[in-house]
C-alpha cells in the first residue's frame, strides 16, 4: 500500500542515510585515532592527529572511500527493501535487515577498496566504520520510529482505510493493522452484506454498511483506501464497488482467499502488460540468485585451481590400479527434472551397474536409492576416494556449468525420481547441489524419507546465511568422514 508520498519518503531516507553513512566515516576517523593512542598502535596512513585538519588531510587522500562507501550502503540496504517497506516493518525486524545489509555492504566497501587498488587502507579504520555506520543507522531508524509514531497519534501521516469483510483473514488483517501503529493506517469501518452485522464491533471496529453502501460512504467519509478482504465467491459482488471507488479516485486493494495453499507464496507481477498473480514454492531476490551463482563460479574455480594436482594424481592413480575410464558420467535429474552428465571420479569396476542387479537383495537404503556397505563393486583406490569425499571433486565441473550449485539437494537418478511420491518430486525445485543438509547431517546413516524432507527444509528455509553455514558444516564433514560409506 505504497503511496506515491511514501516513494518520495523512500528517496528522501536514501538521502539521509547516504549523510549518516558520511557523517560515519568522519566520526571513525576520531574513533580510529583514539583507539590507537589508547593502545598505543602504529599511525595509520595520511592521519596527522585526531584534530579537524587532520580529518580534512584524511578525506583529501581517500576522498573516493568517503564517497563510495555512502552509496554502497545505501544501495545494498535498497535491495534489502528497507526503504520500500519501512511503513511495515517491525523495529526489531529493521535492526536485522540493518545488521545483514551492513554485513554484505562490509563486503562489498572491501571489494570496492581492493579493485580500486586504494594503496594504505586501515584495516582497523574499516573496521571501526563498519560498526559506527551500523549504530548510526540503527539510532537513526529509531528516531525516525519515534517521529512516525508521534505524528501518527496527532493525525498526521494517516492513511484511513475502509475495510471489505469480517471473515478470518478480514480480522487477522484489522489485529495486525491494531499491533503496527508505526504503519500510519487508520481503520475507520466495516463492510459485511450480513444484516445482523450492521452495527456491531468486530475485533473492535464497527460495521457501517454492506457493499452496495460503499458508493455512499466514499462520498461522505474521509477514506483514503478500500481494502476488499474477501473469499473468492465475493468475486462478482465487489465489481461495482471497485468501479465506484475507481470514478472518485479512491485507491483499492484486493486480498482474496483464491485458493488453500499450504506451501506456495504469491506476488504480483506485470508480463508484457498483462498482470499476473503468481504462486511460488520456491522464491529469492534476483540479487541472492546472482551472488549464489557468483559464490558457485568463484568456489568451483577456486577449488579446481587448487585441487588440480591432487586431481591430476587420483587420475593417473585410478588408471593405474584399475582398467577403465577415469571419470565416471551418469546422467542425473537436474532443476525441474532436466537431465544432465554429472562427472565423478571412478570409485567401482567398469561393469559396476550391471553387478548392481546382482546386489539389490544388499541394499541397506529404503526407498528408491540403493547403498549398500562394503560395496563389492568398489576399487582398493575408490574407497579411499568415497571416505574422504575426493571422487566429487569434478562435480565442481558440473557447477562451472551451471547444471549443478555448491549448495543444493542432490542429484537423482532419473529412474529414482520415477518412484517419487509426488511430495517428493519438489525437490527437484531447486537446482541440484554438491552439498545440503542431509549431506552434513550423517548421509547413509539418515533413512531417505527423512532426507527427503531435509530437502524440502532446505527449499522452504533457503538464504544465503544458511548456504554458508551447511558450507562450513561440510568441511568438518569432509575432514572427519562423517557418514561417508
Amino acid at each position: 500500500m505504497l503511496s506515491e508520498r511514501e516513494r518520495f519518503m523512500g528517496q528522501i531516507m536514501k538521502g539521509i542515510d547516504a549523510v549518516i553513512l558520511a557523517l560515519a566515516f568522519c566520526m571513525a576517523y576520531f574513533f580510529d585515532e583514539f583507539i590507537r593512542l589508547l593502545t598505543s598502535l602504529s599511525v595509520k596512513a595520511y592521519a596527522i592527529g585526531p584534530t579537524f585538519s587532520g580529518l580534512v588531510y584524511f578525506i583529501f587522500n581517500y576522498w573516493m572511500m568517503l564517497v563510495g562507501f555512502p552509496l554502497i550502503w545505501v544501495a545494498v540496504l535498497a535491495l534489502n527493501g528497507i526503504y520500500r517497506r519501512y511503513r511495515t516493518l517491525s523495529f526489531r525486524k529493521l535492526c536485522y535487515l540493518i545488521l545483514v545489509s551492513s554485513i554484505w555492504a562490509s563486503v562489498a566497501s572491501g571489494s570496492f577498496v581492493f579493485l580500486l587498488n586504494i594503496d594504505l587502507a586501515s584495516r582497523l579504520f574499516f573496521t571501526v566504520y563498519t560498526v559506527t555506520a551500523y549504530a548510526l543507522l540503527i539510532v537513526e531508524k529509531w528516531l525516525l520510529f519515534r517521529l512516525l509514531n508521534l505524528a501518527h497519534s496527532r493525525g498526521y501521516n494517516q492513511e484511513n482505510l475502509l475495510i471489505v469483510g469480517t471473515g478470518k483473514r478480514a480480522r487477522e488483517f484489522i489485529h495486525a493493522v491494531k499491533q503496527h501503529s508505526n504503519w500510519g493506517l487508520r481503520i475507520i469501518g466495516l463492510i459485511d452484506d450480513e444484516h445482523n452485522l450492521y452495527g456491531k464491533q468486530v475485533d473492535g471496529c464497527r460495521v457501517i454498511g454492506r457493499i452496495q453502501d460503499i458508493p455512499f460512504l466514499i462520498n461522505h467519509l474521509v477514506i483514503d483506501r478500500v481494502i476488499f478482504v474477501v473469499p473468492r465467491l465475493w468475486l462478482h459482488r465487489i465489481e461495482e464497488a471497485i468501479q465506484a471507488c475507481e470514478e472518485v479516485g479512491i485507491s483499492t486493494s484486493i486480498s482474496l482467499d483464491l485458493y488453500n495453499l499450504r506451501i506456495a507464496r504469491t506476488h504480483q507481477t506485470d508480463f508484457n502488460g498483462f498482470p499476473l498473480l503468481e504462486f511460488e514454492t520456491f522464491r529469492a531476490k534476483e540479487w541472492q540468485l546472482f551472488i549464489k551463482r557468483l559464490i558457485d563460479i568463484l568456489v568451483s574455480l577456486l577449488f579446481l585451481v587448487f585441487f588440480s594436482p591432487l586431481m591430476l594424481m587420483v587420475a593417473i592413480i585410478t588408471k593405474l590400479t584399475s582398467p577403465g575410464p577415469v571419470l565416471f558420467k551418469q546422467v542425473r535429474a537436474g532443476l525441474k527434472g532436466r537431465k544432465f552428465t554429472l562427472l565423478k571420479f571412478r570409485s567401482m569396476v567398469v561393469d559396476a551397474e550391471a553387478k548392481k542387479f546382482q546386489l539389490l537383495d544388499s541394499n541397506e537404503m529404503d526407498g528408491p536409492v540403493f547403498k549398500i556397505k562394503r560395496d563389492p563393486r568398489i576399487t582398493r583406490i575408490g574407497a579411499i576416494l568415497r571416505k574422504t569425499s575426493i571422487d566429487e571433486l569434478p562435480q565442481f565441473i558440473n557447477v562451472l556449468m551451471g547444471d549443478m550449485s555448491i549448495v543444493g539437494p542432490r542429484p537423482p537418478l532419473p529412474q529414482e525420481v520415477e518412484h517419487y511420491q509426488i511430495w517428493q518430486r519438489r525437490r527437484l525445485s531447486l537446482k541440484p547441489g554438491i552439498t545440503c543438509i542431509w549431506q552434513v547431517s550423517g548421509r547413509n546413516k539418515i533413512g531417505f524419507d527423512q532426507w527427503m524432507r531435509m530437502d524440502m527444509q532446505y527449499i522452504d528455509n533457503w538464504s544465503l546465511t544458511l548456504d554458508l553455514k551447511i558450507l562450513f558444516k561440510t568441511f568438518f564433514v569432509v575432514l572427519v568422514g562423517y557418514g561417508a560409506e
